[in-house]
């Protein structure tokens, strides 16, 4: 069971909110989830080293996360206890409403039936391993995928590999359910702002987006998995040091930022801020080029929510060279 830290002090009435945790872990050996699969090997082998009591959560960082499985939760409440309302409301007709089976038994999928499954957990063995996996929604044989994430995320597209190979390994878990090669996500931003597309082509148009993505195919997920179990077991008892550490899309590392001072002796601020080193020193040029630019490396976020920050030396080095900032 997970710990917490109310270092934030949370009042109790929202705090039984942040520390409830109904997901459906499994402790039984060589039994591995698709979205611990995702997972860096680091994140996945040394959170088992942390001693009992160890490695306490800061309960305030739960709350993204918490509010995630609330959406999830409150999707299925949707499509399980009052669809046919739903629809109805949309402007669907009944007899459409009246095909749609959510969650059916094989033996109710007959002709004309439409199905539609919801949060199902699928299992699969490979070797000695038992590999699985619970979707959100799936529909004609479609996976669809909620992220409630910041627009950031979606803006630097960082998470596509991780998309299309979590939607892989759902349908190797079953084909006959999943047949459609593309998945979709559907995107609920929770920092979305009105009007920022004026200034920014690349931010969403509206709180929501649904962006598809191609599914790798059936022998290649199997591929991909049988060599992420050979590495779990190849640094699953390794020293610390030893274990690959995270890259810069497994830490969330920002994008760097280029400073352009006009006059170099006056560095407390900086006259403009870049995202890429053409712009900044094009404006250099143009100001007579007595000026100068400088580079600070993107900044580092996913270490402070890894439940292997214990454990991990990694994180120490981050935080001495500064791409981590805790606070």
């Amino acid at each position: 069971m997970q710990r917490f830290a109310n270092v934030s002090e949370v009042p109790l009435a929202l705090a039984v909110f942040l520390a409830n945790d109904q997901y459906d872990y499994s402790d039984e050996p060589y039994t591995i989830s698709a979205t611990t699969l995702l997972k860096p090997l680091r994140q996945i082998i040394l959170p088992s080293r942390i001693p009992a009591g160890g490695g306490l959560v800061n309960l305030a960082d739960m709350m993204n996360s918490r509010m995630g499985a609330a959406i999830h939760d409150g999707i299925e409440r949707a499509w399980k206890t009052n669809h046919r309302a739903a629809m109805q409301a949309l402007g669907y007709p009944d007899r459409i409403i009246d095909c749609i089976r959510v969650n059916p038994a094989k033996e109710e999928v007959t002709e004309g039936i439409i199905p539609i499954y919801l949060e199902q957990r699928l299992s699969r063995k490979l070797g000695k391993w038992t590999i699985t996996g619970k979707f959100d929604f799936i529909g004609e044989g479609r996976v669809q995928d909620f992220k409630s994430t910041g627009v950031w995320t979606y803006k630097n597209q960082v998470n596509n590999t991780k998309y299309t190979q979590q939607g892989s390994i759902y349908r190797w878990l079953e084909p006959k359910l999943i047949h459609q090669d593309e998945m979709d996500i559907h995107f609920i931003f929770t920092d979305w702002k009105a009007g920022m597309q004026r200034s920014d082509p690349n931010y969403p148009p509206r709180r929501f987006h649904r962006q598809t993505f191609p599914l790798l195919s059936l022998p290649e997920t199997e591929r991909y998995i049988a060599n992420k179990l050979r590495l779990i077991e190849q640094y699953r008892d390794a020293p610390e040091d030893e274990i690959p550490e995270c890259d810069a899309d497994d830490l969330w590392r920002s994008e760097p930022v280029f400073k352009y001072y006009k006059d170099p002796l006056k560095v407390a601020r900086a006259t403009k801020n870049f995202d890429n080193a053409h712009d900044a020193r094009l404006r250099l040029i143009e100001d007579g080029s007595v000026g100068v630019v400088r580079e600070v490396p993107g900044q580092v976020t996913a270490c402070k929510y890894c439940p292997a920050f214990a454990a991990c030396t990694q994180k120490d080095a981050l935080i001495r060279s500064g791409d981590l900032i805790m606070n």
